[in-house]
Order: structure tokens, then sequence, then C-alpha cells
């Protein structure tokens, strides 16, 4: 059991530490290319990764699921989740972006009340709070220093919160990969449509940095570009194998917490590839969330 959990933490450490190469390839193309073209690629490109990862874990009929509806749901709030995320990259820092993306567990404490009928005890509420004293830090509004992108991160976090709260629900009837794959094909098919519908309404244009990466227009990519958007592909589907499987060799309680060390990535990719310095009050909020986070998850999971 103890080995167990060891592999669960390594799988999850593996899994962050991927994932966090993906947000540093897809702020690098940010500035050419329309996010929706990126999320094509990468969307189609992991088809049939994550069609091999159904087909060895459940069999490919476990696709045809009478609770599809509910599985679409949650992939159309991954999708916005996502997008907002990756809108905030240009405009933002990448250990910004980032830190305020790991209000995730804040969210999902408070949310779990009315999405489960969760009671959190004042221990708990008190770190979701402290936690958002946290996000004010970075924010730092009023000081003419604030960035209404980093507003999209909050967006990310808040979503995706909930879309972890529905996989609560579904995990004891669906499979991990089952819900990749849906969560997958919906990012294809929600791409496509955005950029057709931008184009049908001659959207092109756009002075914020963020919005000019949803609405630009597609463009050829070069060898090395498109090479990097397709290596998000694989790179999702990797993560995603990493992090469902250390869900299942170790407790939730045990593992969550390890989620966290994206805080590290985040900057080293941010310095490595952007020349980007975190600024001190990133520094200051993204360690009260962290450890708003970490009370939180604590808490939360005492009897």
């Amino acid at each position: 059991m103890q080995n167990q959990t060891v592999r669960g933490i390594v799988c999850l450490c593996l899994g962050v530490l991927v994932f966090s190469l993906q947000d540093a390839i897809i702020k690098q193309v940010s500035g050419a290319y329309p996010l929706t073209e990126v999320v094509a690629i990468r969307s189609l490109v992991g088809v049939p990764v994550l069609w091999a990862l159904v087909q060895r874990e459940v069999g490919w009929r476990a696709l045809f699921t009478p609770r599809w509806g509910v599985l679409a749901l949650r992939a159309l709030i991954l999708f916005i989740s996502y997008t907002a995320y990756y809108m905030a990259f240009p405009a933002l820092p990448l250990a910004d972006a980032v830190a305020l993306y790991f209000t995730v567990p804040l969210f999902v404490t408070a949310l779990a009340g009315p999405f489960l009928g969760e009671k959190s005890g004042w221990k708990v509420w008190l770190a979701v709070v402290v936690g958002f004293a946290g996000v004010m830090v970075m924010l730092q509004p009023g000081s003419g220093l604030f960035e209404p992108a980093a507003l999209l991160s909050l967006l990310s976090a808040a979503m995706y919160g909930s879309s972890m709260l529905m996989a609560r629900r579904l995990g004891t009837t669906q499979a991990a990969s089952v819900m990749s794959f849906h969560q997958n094909a919906f990012f294809l098919l929600g791409a496509l449509a955005t950029a057709l519908v931008l184009h049908q309404l001659g959207i092109v244009r756009a002075e914020h940095p963020s919005l000019s990466f949803l609405v630009r227009p597609w463009v050829p990519p070069t060898l090395l570009d498109g090479s990097l958007m397709a290596v998000c592909g694989v790179v999702a589907a990797v993560g995603t194998l990493f992090l469902t499987s250390a869900y299942r060799m170790a407790r939730a309680s045990i593992v969550t917490p390890f989620e966290y060390t994206g805080m590290l990535w985040a900057p080293t990719w941010g310095y490595v590839f952007f020349h980007e310095v975190p600024r001190a009050t990133t520094v200051l909020g993204g360690g009260i969330v962290v450890a708003a986070g970490l009370v939180a998850l604590r808490a939360a999971h005492k009897p």
C-alpha cells in the first residue's frame, strides 16, 4: 500500500509536469496563431491516443454511454474553462496565469455545498477567505497594474472546479478515459464551431492580446509550430494517463496537494522560454493561495 501511494504521488507530479509543458507551448504560439487553430490541431492529434486508452481500459463500446448528455455538458464547461485559461497567456506572465488558476481547490470547496450538498466547517471557509485574499494580492486591483486578463484565469478555475464536482458524480459510473475522450471530441468540435462563427461574423482582429488570440484568422503553421501544436495532443493524453493513474493508486486526499507542484514549473518555464521574472506580489499571493488551498483540502477531508 505504501509503494502504491508513492507511485501515485510520482505519477501525479509527472502529470503536472507534462501539462505545464503544454502551457509553455501554447503561450509560445499564442502570438501568431488563433486559439481555435491550436486547440483543433491538439485535439485532432489526441483522438487516436485517447481512443487507444479507451480500448485498453474499457473497450470502445463504452463511449456510447446513455449518460452522453451529462458528459457533453461537462465537456462544454471544460471547453469554456480551457479557452479562458489559454486566452490569459498572451496578456499575463505564465507564473501569474497559473498561480491564479490554482485557486481551483478554493472554488471546489465553495461550490461543493450547492453542487453536492457537502457541508464545510469554519476552518475550511476561513481557508477559502484567506485564499482569495491571496488572489487580491496578485491582482492588485486599483493599483494601475491590474490586468483584466487575470479574470480569465479566475473564470477558468471556477469552471474547472465545477467540472471536477461533476466528475465526482460521474466517476462511479464512467471511466476516466471515456470522460477524457468525450472532452477531447467536444474541444475539437467547439474549436471548429467557434472559428466558423467568428469567420462568418467577420471578426478577425481585436486590440487586447487575449481577444486577438481568440479571433485572429487561421494561417498555415510552419513545420516547427505545427509540430509543437501536435505535441500538445500527445502531451494532453499522456498527462491525463498520469493523473488518472495517480488517483487510482492513492487516495485523493494524499495526492491532490501535489497538484501544487505546478507552481514550481510555471515560473521556471516563464523564465527559461520567455525571460519572465515573477513579481514579488505574484510570489506572495501565490504562496497564500497554496497555503490556503492545502488547509482547505486537509480540513475538508477530516471527518
